[in-house]
């Protein structure tokens, strides 16, 4: 059944769909958790699910292109926010990183998610998981190429491989903050991360 003419994939009753699975998934994994049990979770009927979705498999798939659909967003404007204030491409890395730390610390489940289904290639999900990853890169891909033409960023650092070290750093990170080391500011996980940054990608910041 197709679902998506009859109703945005975005109202407020599918996000709460959203939140709900996010979190039930995250706790329980994917098949321990039960349609019913995210329905009395969002505060909704059973049926409301199925109104919004054909099934459980496409709940998931649309919450984790959402959940990453909004992290390449504030990502985007992270870098947006540092060009606009004159500053320069390793300064929008900067704020990148802490924008997906703020990020994570506000939706973990979303960032837990995406970083397991990373590693299991059997999932009916793959080709969402492919594109969503590929927004993602592309975001520090373009930095990263404005750092190389304006000097900022080594030449000798590869593109593609630099943005997938930058996201998978950040992500990873961001997962041990929150289950291993919540008592530490956001601040001093930022800082290591920035030193991380400015080790990896060199050249000139200013």
């Amino acid at each position: 059944m197709d679902t998506s003419s009859r109703t945005p994939r975005r109202t407020p009753t599918r996000l709460r769909l959203y939140a709900a699975a996010g979190t039930l998934i995250a706790e329980q994994g994917f098949s321990s958790t039960t349609v019913e049990e995210i329905a009395a979770r969002a505060g909704v009927a059973k049926g409301t699910v199925y109104y919004n979705f054909t099934d459980k498999t496409e709940l998931f798939e649309e919450l984790l292109r959402y959940g990453v659909e909004q992290l390449a967003a504030e990502l985007r404007q992270a870098a947006e926010g540092a060009t606009v204030a004159g500053a320069g491409r390793v300064a929008a890395l900067e704020r990148m990183l802490r924008a997906g730390l703020l990020f994570a610390d506000r939706s973990p489940a979303v960032v837990q998610l995406y970083v397991a289904e990373q590693w299991r290639t059997n999932r009916p999900w793959q080709a969402t998981l492919h594109d969503v990853r590929r927004e993602l890169l592309a975001v520090f891909e373009a930095v990263l190429r404005d750092g190389l033409a304006e000097g900022e960023v080594d030449q000798e650092v590869d593109v593609p491989l630099a943005a997938a070290n930058l996201l998978g750093t950040l992500l990873v990170t961001a997962l041990d903050w929150r289950a291993f080391q919540p008592e530490r500011p956001l601040r001093d996980v930022h800082s290591a991360l920035v030193r991380l940054l400015r080790g990896s990608v060199g050249g000139h910041a200013r």
